[in-house]
């Protein structure tokens, strides 16, 4: 079967790469030339585990290709997938821009039955608009059906998320529509793949209702680590006993600087804007969001405290993206707490395994160092924002012996307190209490450092 895949961003890449390895005649189409030449010269836009690999064997394998020819990609399709970008607006609303554009395209090119899916994650409505859309350009004669196959996959593993989902949403009132996605599937449905069928609007709303529980339980246990802090109790402990209740899981039960990255802030303000919009309100999403931006606060009141003076010092800071094992730094907590600091006249060294390139431009007073230790040298805190697996493992004495005050705060709860403080350092953390170093220096300043090496 031939696909075609418009929009080569993130989710783009992704849905092509996967269902060429399906065995689709895949093509991905993007009006942008310059990332349709990146791409057919083997250079992705995007850091993302395994993509690359899968790219090329399916470009190798003649199964995958780029172009930027929509037309053409859409009349040589029997299935064209809309990856396109939904930005919000100021209003927390979705631009629908680019969907608009795509179904006036598919419109102008409907030369034979198409199935329509939208990947994109759009507003419940956004179904029944492209079908207006396409059916005012076409005409009563155009043959066509729309369809909502929203996507679940989490950066840095979203490969994993796309061969072996938890579900399959498949969303159409069109039988001759879903015995084709049926097919395009068959590979998970013969795995045993859990499918969801049904219409299209409750399967635009699957995907913000699973959004916005998860940003629930997130803000739910960074308010738990607050009151934890105030009563003396650890939020480690807490979540691994909430999180043994099979009702409840032990997923996004880690407290933290708050959500952030592409989706959940995005798809947590627009389901709050379509409950206005429809004449109702989501309370607890109105209020996720607010101890979201809550958290964030806190944690700069808690490291303007761990500093003493966030005025004239140094950070470290480990972590620029909003998550591990992505370059993606939209709405990242950590670009958020860098900026924050540096106008409280703070100076930062900064060190991220994969996002620093992306971050050049948006924080241009950062010290970007090729590794934690560089980061930390000449520092009085080492700041962990993002938990990448290589902080998990950080040489403590390597760290003391090149920053000005040992110590740490970890955002993330990456250590055992006490075991940060028997290597000497002051541990600060979330939801826990603050440790001091076992043996602290006798002249003076327990947080002091006998021997200082400046930053260069």
């Amino acid at each position: 079967m031939k696909i075609s895949v418009i929009g080569t961003g993130y989710v783009g890449l992704v849905t092509g790469a996967c269902l060429a390895d399906f065995g689709m005649e895949v093509i991905g189409v993007d009006k942008d030339e310059a990332k349709i030449g990146a791409l057919r010269a083997g250079r992705i836009p995007i850091y993302e585990p395994g993509l690359e690999n899968l790219l090329k064997k399916n470009e190798q394998e003649g199964r995958l290709s780029f172009s930027t020819d929509i037309p053409a990609a859409i009349q040589g399709s029997t299935a064209v997938f809309i990856a396109v970008g939904t930005p919000p607006l100021p209003d927390g609303s979705t631009d629908l821009t680019f969907i608009r554009q795509v179904a006036g395209s598919i419109a102008e090119n409907l030369n034979g039955y198409k199935v329509i899916v939208t990947k994109s994650t759009v507003p419940i409505g956004t179904g029944q608009l492209i079908s207006s859309i396409v059916r005012a350009g076409a005409g009563r004669d155009g043959e066509f059906a729309v369809v909502s196959n929203p996507e679940f996959l989490r950066e840095g593993s979203a490969i994993e998320d796309f061969l072996r989902p938890d579900r399959v949403v498949i969303g159409t009132g069109d039988p001759h529509a879903l015995r084709i996605m049926l097919d395009i599937y068959s590979p998970l449905r013969n795995a045993g793949v859990p499918f969801v069928t049904t219409d299209v609007e409750s399967a635009e709303l699957i995907k913000y209702a699973s959004n916005s529980f998860l940003a629930t339980k997130i803000s739910f246990i960074n308010e738990m680590a607050e009151l934890c802090e105030a009563l003396g109790a650890d939020v480690e402990v807490v979540a691994k006993g909430m999180g043994l209740d099979a009702r409840i899981g032990n997923q996004f039960l880690h407290p933290g600087p708050g959500f952030g990255g592409s989706c959940f802030p995005k798809d947590t303000r627009a389901v709050a804007s379509i409950a206005r919009a429809s004449g109702g309100r989501l309370r607890i999403v109105e209020a996720v969001l607010e101890v979201n931006d809550h958290t964030l606060r806190r944690m700069l009141s808690k490291l303007e405290t761990a500093f003493g003076s966030l005025a004239g010092a140094t950070a470290a800071v480990l972590g620029l993206s909003f998550k591990p094992e992505t370059d993606d730094v939209r709405e990242s907590p950590a670009v958020a707490i860098v900026r924050a600091l540096v106008e409280r006249g703070c100076r930062v060294r900064a060190y991220d395994p994969a996002a620093m390139e992306a971050c050049r431009p948006l924080l241009p007073e950062v010290v970007f160092c090729v590794n934690p230790y560089e980061a930390a040298t000449g520092a009085d805190g080492l700041v962990i924002v993002t938990e990448w697996n290589q902080f998990r493992k950080l040489q403590f004495e390597a760290l003391r012996d090149v920053m000005r005050r040992p110590l740490i705060v970890d955002l993330r709860n990456l250590y055992k307190p006490q075991e940060v403080a028997d290597a000497g350092l002051r541990y600060v953390s979330v939801g826990r209490a603050t440790v001091e170093p076992a043996a602290p220096d006798s002249a003076g300043d327990p947080l002091a450092r006998r021997a200082v090496k400046e930053a260069p």
